[in-house]
């Protein structure tokens, strides 16, 4: 994990949610951590870590992961042992 990951870590892991993270910048969290990514239809994409998934829909038009997908990543996390 670099230091643009750790700082990605401690916004998602921040009070109150921040509901202004890049996408890009989680996906990219994720994938130093070992996560498997699998592309789903259209805009769906999964991450696997030994076999516990989280699905979430990548956001558009725009970049910015909501605060209901930055929760969800947080919960992820938290089963994944991060």
């Amino acid at each position: 994990m670099n230091s643009s990951q750790r700082k990605t870590l401690e916004r998602i892991r921040a009070n109150p949610v921040n509901g202004n993270l890049e996408w890009s910048r989680i996906e990219s969290l994720l994938k130093s951590l070992g996560c498997r990514v699998i592309e789903g239809a259209g805009s769906a994409v999964s991450f696997d870590f030994n076999g516990m998934k989280l699905t979430l829909h990548r956001p558009h038009p725009r970049k910015e992961a909501l605060r209901y997908r930055v929760l969800a990543v947080r919960a992820y996390l938290d089963r994944i042992g991060v």
